[in-house]
This record gives C-alpha cells, sequence and structure tokens, in this order.
C-alpha cells in the first residue's frame, strides 16, 4: 500500500490530544515518507527572542534591516526532538548547506549559513527559527491520524509567515471550514 506525503501539509492536533508537546498546536510537516515524518511546530514562541539565539551562538546581527528584522522575533518550540538544535523554516527555499526542500518555495535549513546570511544580509527574510522538531516512526504519524488525534490540511504559506502565532491554529481550521470552539474532545469512529 503506498503512503500518502503529508508534507507541505499542516497538522492540527485534535482537543484531545493529551501529549502536552503537541496540545492546541499547529504543525508544518516538511517531509514524510515511508520511514516516518518530520515537523515543526508553528504556533508554540518561547520567551528566547532571536537576537538573544544570535548571541548565543556567536553570530551577529550585522545590519540595520537584520536588526529590525529578526532582532526581536520569537524562537519557537519546534517539537520535542533535538531541542538543543536549531531548524530554520523559511521562503524561498534558497540554496543551503543543509536545506530539505519542503515545497518550491519552502525550506527547512539546519545549518548555520542560513543564520549568517540572516544576520548579514536580512536574507530570507521569511523565516521561522525553533529550537527542536517533533518527528516520527514509520507508520506512527499514520496511525496517530487514523486514533483522530490530528487533522490534516494543506499548509498556506501565509498562515506559517505571515500571521501572529497566536492566530495560526485558528487559521489553519478555517482552511478546513472549522471552527476550533465547535471540535468535541472525544473521538468517534465511523
Amino acid at each position: 500500500m503506498d503512503t500518502v506525503s503529508l508534507a507541505n501539509h499542516f497538522l492540527i492536533a485534535m482537543p484531545a490530544m493529551a501529549d502536552p508537546n503537541f496540545a492546541r498546536t499547529l504543525t508544518f510537516i516538511c517531509e514524510h515518507n515511508a520511514e516516518g515524518a518530520l515537523g515543526i511546530v508553528i504556533n508554540r514562541p518561547t520567551d528566547m527572542s532571536l537576537g538573544t539565539l544570535f548571541e548565543r551562538v556567536g553570530l551577529t546581527l550585522e545590519t540595520h534591516a537584520a536588526e529590525n528584522l529578526f532582532g526581536t522575533m520569537p524562537v519557537y518550540f519546534g517539537g520535542p526532538v533535538q531541542t538543543d538544535r536549531g531548524f530554520v523554516l523559511h521562503r524561498p527555499a534558497g540554496e543551503w548547506q543543509s536545506t530539505l526542500k519542503v515545497s518550491d518555495d519552502i525550506g527547512l535549513t539546519s545549518s548555520r549559513d542560513v543564520l549568517q546570511s540572516m544576520g548579514s544580509a536580512a536574507k530570507p527574510q521569511e523565516v521561522l527559527v525553533t529550537l527542536g522538531y517533533a518527528g516520527w516512526s514509520a507508520g506512527q504519524l499514520e496511525w496517530e491520524i487514523s486514533q483522530n488525534a490530528w487533522l490534516t490540511v494543506a499548509a498556506n504559506p501565509q498562515v506559517i509567515f505571515d500571521l501572529p502565532p497566536e492566530e495560526r491554529l485558528p487559521a489553519a481550521m478555517q482552511l478546513l471550514g472549522i471552527d476550533f470552539a465547535n471540535l468535541s474532545d472525544t473521538a468517534g469512529h465511523a
């Protein structure tokens, strides 16, 4: 049986999601294949700013444009795996040392060169920086979806890059035509 790839889709945590890492989250799936899935939670900002992260990793926001654009932007909790490692979700996808191309215009980069470019040239401008990611082993995500843990919908980049974090989950729900407040926290199977 062929697996349908959910790359470039949103996972919307159902209200009954018991795992505190994912309760009320919106996750952007970056890779999904027979070996498993990788995603980034996009609506959980931390107390750390990008300016602070740059200081901690020994980089500077060299230009006024970079400081204004990124200095106060939050760093996000991307998921419970490798929380000591940074990931940059960005548009355009670009050509970096370690980029997973999610779509024609969105990439996920884990190499330092994308941060260096942000600090020196203020590019790419559309970014979401996380510590950690969400990972699923082979078949795990499909099983969780079958257990009504998640709703899925094709991703819209505007939800990721143009909306404040608190508006992202409701906006993804609207892509499905559903109001999050109307979802039941009990699962049913047909």
